[in-house]
C-alpha cells in the first residue's frame, strides 16, 4: 500500500513538473533506498545522485516544452536605485577596521603585549608603541590579503556576505593597495624600531596567512593547524622586539626554573640547570633570558585556538559547508569536538607545568591556574560528551575570557616581580631581607 502511495505522488509530481514518469519514478527510488548521508554531503555537488544508475534520456517533448517566453524584465526608473555613498574619511576608516578583521587584529595586538609585559627585558615606550603598531599593520594587510582571495566564497556565507569587498563598498585594486601599503609598512617599522627579527616574523605571518592557511582552508582540514600557528607567532614577536632570544645559544642557555624542594636536592642538582643568575649590584635576584620562556608562550596560544575555533566552527559548520570550507566541524563533527578537548587538557598541561618551569612565572601560577582551566575543561568535557550548539557556544565563550584572565595571572606571578613594593605597600629593604634569606 505504502509503495503505491510513492507510485501515485510520483506520477502526479512529475504531470505538474512536465518530467516523463519512469524519471521521477526513478529519481525517487534512488532517494528512499539509499542509506542515510552524513552531514556534509549535503553540501556536495548535485551530480553525486546519479553516480551509478542509467537514467533513461528525455523525450524531444521533454526536453523542449512548449512554454510562453519569459516576459522582459521591467524598466525601473534611474530613481528607484540608491546612490552609493561617498568615501568620507569616517567611512573610510570603518571599511578598513572592517577589512583589517579590527578584532582579530586587536586580540593579536594584545598577545603580542603579553610576550613584552612577560620578558624579563626591560623595554622603553617606543618600542612598546612600534611592537603593537607594527603588529597591527602586520595583522591587517594578511586579513586584507585573505579577504581578497575570498570574496566568491564568502559571498555564499551569511555571515560574511556583509564583509567590504563583497557587497562593493571596496574596488578589489584599493584593498590590495591597502593591503599592500599596510603589508610593507609593519615589518618596516618593527625593522627600524625593534629589529630584524621581530620584522620578519611579522612578514612571514603575513605569508603565511595569506598564502598556504587561506589556500588550504578549501583542501584539507590541516588548514586549522596551519592557522594556529599563524595565531601563535605573536608573543614571539613581542618576545623578540625588547631583545629576548629565540633559541637557545651559549650566551642565552635554556634554563629550568624548577621549584625549591626540588633545586636543593644533593641527587638531582648535578642534572639541574637553574634559571636565576647571580645577584646584581640592589641584591635582587635576576632572570635569565631563557629561551624556553617565549615557546612556552607559543604552546599556550597554540592550543588555545583549537577548542576557540572549533567550537566556534561546529556551530557555523553549515556556513562552511556552503562555502566548500573543508573543515573538521563539517566532515568529522565528533572528532572536531575531541580535538578541542584534547588541548584544552593539553593547556592545563601547560599552565601547570611549562609555563613555570621555563620561568615565566612563580610556581604559585600552577595553582591559581587551575580554577579557570577547570571551568573551561568541565565545558569542553560536556561539548564532546553531548555535542550540541549550545555546549559549542559555552565553549566558545569561556574562550574568550579564559586568555585574557590567563595571561593577567601569568602577570600577576611574574618572577622576580615584587607587586607589592611596585605598589608602595612594602619598601625595598624588606624585599632585599626576603631574597636573602
Amino acid at each position: 500500500m505504502l509503495s503505491g502511495l510513492f507510485h501515485n505522488a510520483a506520477r502526479s509530481s512529475s504531470s505538474l513538473l512536465g518530467v516523463p514518469y519512469h524519471h521521477s519514478t526513478l529519481i525517487l527510488t534512488r532517494s528512499i533506498t539509499s542509506k542515510p548521508l552524513d552531514f556534509s554531503s549535503f553540501f556536495f555537488h548535485n551530480g553525486n545522485i546519479t553516480q551509478g544508475f542509467e537514467i533513461p534520456p528525455l523525450s524531444a517533448s521533454a526536453q523542449h516544452p512548449p512554454s510562453d517566453p519569459p516576459p522582459p524584465p521591467p524598466v525601473l526608473p534611474a530613481s528607484s536605485y540608491r546612490a552609493i555613498p561617498a568615501l568620507t574619511p569616517t567611512r573610510l576608516s570603518a571599511i578598513y577596521a572592517q577589512l583589517s578583521k579590527a578584532r582579530l587584529t586587536s586580540f593579536n595586538v594584545l598577545v603580542a603585549m603579553s610576550g613584552v609585559a612577560l620578558s624579563p627585558i626591560p623595554t622603553t615606550v617606543p618600542v612598546l608603541l612600534s611592537t603593537a603598531l607594527g603588529t597591527a599593520l602586520c595583522s591587517a594587510s594578511a586579513n586584507a590579503l585573505n579577504q581578497l582571495q575570498e570574496v566568491p566564497y564568502d559571498a555564499q556565507m551569511a555571515r560574511t556576505r556583509a564583509r567590504p569587498l563583497v557587497r562593493r563598498a571596496l574596488t578589489p585594486a584599493h584593498a590590495t593597495a591597502f593591503a599592500a601599503a599596510a603589508g610593507l609598512a609593519g615589518p618596516a617599522l618593527l625593522w627600524s624600531m625593534c629589529n630584524p627579527t621581530t620584522a620578519l616574523l611579522g612578514a612571514a605571518n603575513i605569508a603565511l596567512y595569506a598564502g598556504p592557511y587561506t589556500w588550504m582552508k578549501r583542501r584539507t582540514i590541516w588548514n586549522t593547524w596551519v592557522g594556529a600557528i599563524v595565531g601563535a607567532v605573536p608573543p614571539l614577536m613581542g618576545w623578540a622586539a625588547v631583545g629576548g632570544a629565540l633559541l637557545p645559544s651559549a650566551a642565552h642557555p635554556i634554563a629550568l626554573c624548577l621549584p625549591k624542594a626540588l633545586t636543593t636536592d644533593a641527587l638531582l642538582a648535578p642534572f639541574l640547570t637553574t634559571a636565576v643568575s647571580s645577584s646584581n649590584s640592589s641584591g635582587a635576584l635576576l632572570l635569565l633570558d631563557n629561551p624556553l620562556a617565549p615557546w612556552a608562550l607559543f604552546a599556550l596560544m597554540f592550543s588555545w585556538q583549537f577548542p576557540h575555533f572549533n567550537a566556534l566552527a561546529h556551530y557555523v559548520r553549515g556556513a562552511y559547508a556552503q562555502g566548500g570550507y573543508r573543515m573538521l566541524a563539517v566532515l568529522d563533527p565528533r572528532k572536531n569536538r575531541l580535538v578541542a578537548l584534547r588541548h584544552v587538557f593539553i593547556l592545563t598541561g601547560i599552565c601547570a607545568v611549562l609555563v613555570p618551569l621555563s620561568g615565566l612565572t612563580t610556581w604559585s601560577f600552577a595553582l591559581t591556574s587551575l580554577a579557570p582551566n577547570a571551568i573551561w575543561l568541565r565545558a569542553a568535557w560536556r561539548f564532546n560528551r553531548f555535542g550540541g550548539e549550545a555546549h559549542a557556544r559555552t565553549v566558545f565563550a569561556h574562550s574568550l575570557w579564559w586568555l585574557p584572565v590567563v595571561l593577567g595571572l601569568m602577570i600577576v606571578h611574574k618572577n622576580n616581580v615584587d607587586w607589592l613594593q611596585r605598589m608602595g605597600l612594602r619598601g625595598a629593604e624588606e624585599e632585599i631581607e626576603e631574597t636573602v634569606q
